[in-house]
């Protein structure tokens, strides 16, 4: 697979419709002249709004990328939000944490139950028809349960999570429900702006499978910030972002790809097999988390404060 200098202009223009790409129907539509196949069972019906799964997350190097497409091919449909023949877009997450990143620091103080509080957007234009969503992903042990509410941009703004009884009515009222939860959390923590997290997502949906889903990740940086605002058009480019997928950040004697398995209880043969014909070594591995730790270490934390750029010497390490 060859890469641009700059992705961001190959992939930035795929927005997904919404959270599972699904139509109506359960069965995702396949675009005029496209030569893919249309969607299978997986996902049928689901929207994402709560979800409860497995993950499993392996950070492999570049040159195995070609061998898994091949060998997962069967088994697999284009995630047809992607762009390209390879079915790729970008993802852009806004972390909020409290002043002591307890959210971040979970994993490492091996907190049996976590959670994360994030606001995602596709793309890299600052569109006003385009999505937001606002995900709480809670894990518990290894299980993973997610709620989502979907937003237009033209609706965002940085009064939504602080005084949520002032946001627009959804399409749902169980999106009102997670809105309300997810501001309900963020307040009562104190949790605000902390780190944005952007990658080029390559992903794929089981064809036989109820739930099943695989993607790679890479081009995976950040940007330090205070601001409730979503990035647009002008940090398009990669190269206003710091990249965190290098030797240093993954530990790495190479800048790897995140490769991650993703369904139900019932984890697909197919799934389990690429694992073992590969010799594919699960890791724990959260962006956000290691952003934080690469801007700390490395740089001190520089937020993004809406006039200037100030460094702050941290009060929590």
């Amino acid at each position: 697979m060859t890469q641009d200098p700059d992705p961001s202009a190959s992939a930035a223009g795929s927005v997904p419709a919404d959270s599972s790409g699904a139509a109506p129907g359960g069965t995702v539509p396949v675009p005029a002249g496209s030569t893919r196949q249309p969607l299978g069972p997986s996902r049928k019906g689901a929207k994402d709004v709560v979800i409860e799964r497995f993950e499993q997350k392996f950070i492999i190097h570049p040159r195995l990328v070609p061998q898994l497409r091949y060998a997962m091919e069967p088994f697999v449909v284009p995630d047809p939000n992607g762009k390209g023949d390879i079915p790729e877009y970008i993802t852009t997450t806004l972390q909020l944490d409290r002043l002591t990143m307890d959210l971040a620091l979970a994993k490492e103080r091996k907190s049996f139950a976590r959670f994360k509080l994030r606001i995602r957007t596709y793309g890299t234009d600052s569109n006003p028809k385009n999505p937001v969503f606002f995900e709480l992903k809670r894990k518990i042990n290894q299980v993973i349960v997610k709620s989502r509410a979907r937003m237009s941009r033209a609706k965002y703004g940085p009064h939504v999570v602080p005084t949520p009884e002032l946001a627009p009515m959804l399409k749902s009222p169980k999106e009102n429900n997670n809105l309300l939860e997810f501001c309900r959390i963020a307040n009562s923590i104190g949790a605000t702006p902390k780190m944005l997290i952007r990658y080029i997502r390559e992903s794929y949906f089981g064809a036989n499978d109820d739930y099943a889903r695989i993607t790679f990740d890479r081009r995976i940086s950040y940007r330090p910030t205070r601001l409730w605002d979503l990035p647009g058009e002008e940090v398009a480019s990669f190269k206003y972002w710091r990249p965190m997928d290098t030797q240093t950040g993954l530990r790495r004697p190479y800048a790897g790809y995140i490769f991650e398995l993703k369904a139900m209880r019932d984890t697909p043969t197919w799934m389990m097999d690429l694992v073992r014909r590969f010799n594919l070594a699960s890791t724990g591995f959260c962006k956000y988390a290691l952003a934080w730790r690469m801007e700390t270490l490395f740089r001190g934390f520089t937020y993004a404060d809406g006039s200037e750029n100030t460094t702050l010497t941290p009060n929590w390490i």
